[in-house]
């Protein structure tokens, strides 16, 4: 083996190692969805009427707010 296949087998070799090294990365290492998130509150108050509170509920998967009045009689 002459000096220019040694470089070349060393050159393969980095290349390689590095292609799974950046394959560990993104499989093993934890990603953003993984990390422990605040729960979505579906139910927020938002303001008071005459006693009562107005609550904003999202529903899943909507773009939309229902509002509507919570009262303790």
């Amino acid at each position: 083996m002459n000096r220019q296949d040694y470089y070349r087998a060393v050159l393969l070799g980095v290349i390689v190692g590095m292609g799974f090294l950046s394959l560990f990365y993104v499989f093993l290492s934890p990603g953003e969805d993984v990390k422990p998130t605040e729960p979505d509150q579906k139910f927020f108050v938002v303001d008071a009427y005459k006693g009562c509170d107005v609550v904003r509920y999202t529903p899943d998967d909507s773009a939309r707010y229902t509002y509507f009045l919570d009262c303790d009689k």
